[in-house]
């Protein structure tokens, strides 16, 4: 039926919704949706705007930089460090659904995840262009205007939370906020970069290549850069890698990164197509006659604009002291990572990479406002100087704090305080304990006893590991590297261990018995004892004694010296919390295999022991004596949720058919859910685009168990797991004196782990 509208003498109104919330977050990016999410799981009415058509920010398929934070393409020594929550829930989820890495396939999952929350309202290609405010230091609203439906939102809420990556809506709030390096002598800070390095970090386009089975040529557009020697870098540009390995063609440092930003695109444009043009017709790259550019971003991915002033700045004394804080919310490790300003055209190197020994706190106080009193930051917009903005800066980091942010809010509302308020000795651990019930893994901050009613359970298992042995049953490694096992052990305990080698002639095998300064830590920095053991040529099992012991139970490294011609044998058998490591680099995050960075920079250095990716990555075969009895049920209910100075978690015999722990209390309890933590891998890095990964589910996990009553009735069957936390809430409160949960071992060569079982 036709709808006629005739002319008007005065303007017309835009269609206006109204929308009033509990928090409205602006900007959809991983740190917008995780906030949202844990919000909206908190019974909070969450509105997300978005000025995008997919949600993701730089992780999304328009921009296409793969998401990492602490565990750096486990090129660090940060084992176990991939953060946890709801952006492991997404990860993990990407994983079952795209291992190949596919950026379209990452923005649905996204889309699932956030139109799964029935309290989510949320504004794809809506863009935030007008605030309210109430008093001087409260926003009450914000308009926002959808240019695919032409529509006007009025939205209103009590919180609302900036995650717009430069920050608008703190800009327009009035909010406090830096742009460029601060002065060293402001924090104490010796990795200030001088002028001419430049005190920005710049934009970033990438492309994708596809093979087409045929010759296809290229004709560059006219704008194109014609004179590839302009970039200092051209000899490192690789005919074989696309996207985000491209992470260094990078520009507009010395512009304003905000106003500029279409300046800098079209100048970015101009390199991408150039080094394009560079690939197919210098005739320097033999074999692309038949590949094809098949996408360019259409906009930049930004590093740094604004940072806002919270009320406490991390900086870089907290990142390399990897300070304690009594507000920690959450954890960091990506390296100090500061880019040259003139960026592809400098003859610097791409960046300056410099990582801390291990994790570091994140407090919650960086996530909330000085002067706005119901604003929260998210993203790389947090409270940070830009040191540590370096390292803060990266998209898995800023998602685990924005869940800080989501919880929050959440606390806010139920307490009817300030945000500010919640930084409090009061209000801080009921924050910390619902961000660790949901598995944020916040370091020195377990789960409280208090929490779990298996915690005050008899427990028992079906068979509980006494760690003897990984069975010579693998391959052979060449010792070209120094390679390590690294063990969890126990105080006051003299241990023996025995491989296997072989050997190409008679020498000498160095061995060592090695451990962190900081208990939390995974770099070998302290020396327990070292000893030499002759080989003979062949094949020959060595038996390595230590006589000095540990002064606590906590994870050490087994250490073999390189040693040419000598092999060592692995093992196929994996175990939770259980991994090898070998002294040297990843070329993605180091440039050696010791970190040494500039004298005076107040950065430590010390030597990298990083893993290998499965299925790569085996353990050394070795028998153990006596065995390690570090994992028992009990650690079940110690309120850690992945590996943190040791395994903490039970784990069963390999061999053990029905691998079952069982919760008896004196009297009946009421029960209403069980939550279980299992081992998806937080040593892995899980990249959510581009790089790929070699399973669909991590093999630790346990994918198929029940839950039995007292009485053998199985309250709940699960067949084909592969997520971290399973929630189980039963429809009726249940009465019994007794749960089993009873597990299927994942695979035969793997025994059943588990971290933690929740029983509320």
């Amino acid at each position: 039926m036709m709808h006629r509208n005739r002319y008007s003498k005065g303007p017309r109104a835009l269609k206006t919704i109204r929308l009033e919330g509990d928090l409205t977050i602006v900007g959809g990016g991983l740190s917008g949706v995780c906030a949202a999410i844990v919000a909206a799981r908190q019974g909070l009415k969450v509105v997300l705007i978005q000025d995008r058509p997919v949600l993701g920010g730089n992780a999304s398929s328009e921009v296409r930089l793969w998401a990492l934070g602490a565990t750096s393409h486990q090129g660090n020594n940060n084992r176990f460090s991939r953060e946890g929550g709801v952006i492991d829930e997404i990860m993990v989820e990407n994983m079952w659904r795209n291992p190949e890495g596919n950026p379209v396939l990452f923005d649905m999952v996204l889309i699932d995840k956030v139109r799964a929350e029935e309290n989510i309202t949320l504004l794809l290609n809506t863009t935030m262009f007008e605030i309210r405010k109430s008093d001087n230091r409260t926003i009450s609203g914000v308009m926002a205007f959808n240019c695919q439906t032409s529509t006007l939102y009025d939205i209103s809420s009590p919180f609302f939370c900036d995650a717009s990556g430069d920050g608008m809506l703190g800009y327009m709030a009035g909010a406090s906020f830096r742009v460029g390096a601060e002065d060293g002598d402001e924090f104490g800070e010796k990795f200030v970069p001088e002028a001419d390095y430049g005190q920005m970090l710049g934009h970033s386009i990438f492309f994708y290549t596809k093979d087409t089975g045929k010759p296809v040529r290229y004709v560059a557009p006219d704008f194109a850069l014609k004179d590839i020697k302009r970039i200092p870098r051209y000899t490192n540009i690789n005919a074989g890698e696309h996207g985000c390995r491209f992470w260094w063609l990078e520009y507009g440092a010395r512009l304003d990164t905000v106003h500029d930003t279409e300046e800098i695109k079209f100048e970015l444009w101009k390199i991408v197509f150039g080094v394009w043009d560079y690939i197919k017709n210098s005739g320097k790259y033999p074999g692309v006659e038949n590949l094809t550019l098949e996408w360019v971003g259409l906009i930049p991915g930004k590093r740094e604009s604004r940072r806002f002033e919270g009320l406490y700045m991390i900086n870089q004394n907290d990142i390399i002291s990897q300070a304690h804080f009594p507000d920690a919310v959450a954890f960091g490790g990506w390296a100090i990572d500061l880019h040259p300003a003139d960026g592809v055209y400098s003859p610097e190197s791409g960046c300056m990479q410099f990582h801390s020994k291990g994790i570091y706190s994140i407090p919650y106080r960086c996530m909330v406002s000085r002067d706005i009193d119901n604003l929260f930051f998210a993203g790389r917009i947090l409270s940070a100087t830009h040191v540590a903005f370096g390292s803060t800066r990266v998209m898995m980091t800023v998602a685990h704090c924005a869940q800080a942010v989501g919880m929050a809010a959440a606390v806010c509302k139920r307490k009817g305080i300030a945000p500010a308020e919640v930084a409090g000795p009061e209000h801080i651990s009921e924050l910390q304990t619902r961000l660790g019930l949901m598995g944020q893994g916040i370091p020195f901050v377990p789960i409280p006893a208090g929490e779990n009613l298996a915690s005050m359970a008899e427990i028992t298992a079906s068979s509980t590991l006494v760690f003897s042995s990984l069975p010579f049953d693998g391959g052979w490694r060449d010792l070209e590297f120094s390679a390590a096992q690294i063990l969890p052990l126990q105080r006051g305990v003299k241990y023996t261990f025995t491989v296997e080698v072989r050997s190409e002639e008679q020498t000498t095998l160095e061995a060592s018995l090695r451990y962190a300064e900081k208990a939390e830590n995974f770099t070998p920095d302290t020396l327990l004892e070292s000893c030499e053991v002759s080989l003979r040529p062949g094949v020959q099992r060595v038996e390595i004694r230590f006589a000095k012991t540990l002064p606590e139970d906590r994870y050490a490294f087994l250490c073999f010296e390189k040693q040419p011609g000598v092999q060592i044998r692995e093992s196929a058998r994996r175990v939770t919390g259980i991994v090898s490591v070998f002294q040297k680099y990843n070329k993605a995050v180091a440039k050696s295999a010791r970190q040494t960075p500039p004298e005076g920079s107040g950065i430590d250095s010390f030597d990298f022991w990083v893993p290998e990716r499965r299925p790569g990555g085996a353990n050394l075969a070795m028998t153990i004596d006596p065995g390690i009895g570090l994992f028992e049920p009990r650690n079940l209910v110690n309120g850690y949720v992945r590996p943190f100075i040791l395994p903490n978690a039970w784990v069963a015999e390999v061999d053990d058919p029905s691998p079952s722990v069982i919760f008896r209390w004196n009297a009946e309890q009421v029960i209403r859910e069980v939550t279980l933590y299992f081992d998806t891998d937080y040593d892995h890095a899980m990249e959510s685009v581009q790089m790929g990964h070699s399973e669909h589910v991590i093999p630790f996990c346990i994918r198929n168990y029940d839950i039995i009553d007292e009485e053998g009735r199985v309250l709940r069957q699960v067949r084909g797991n592969y997520t971290t936390i399973n929630r189980i809430l039963f429809p009726e409160p249940l009465r019994t004196r007794s749960l089993t949960v009873v597990a299927e071992r994942p695979d035969g060569n793997i025994p059943a782990a588990i971290f933690q079982i929740l029983i509320r």
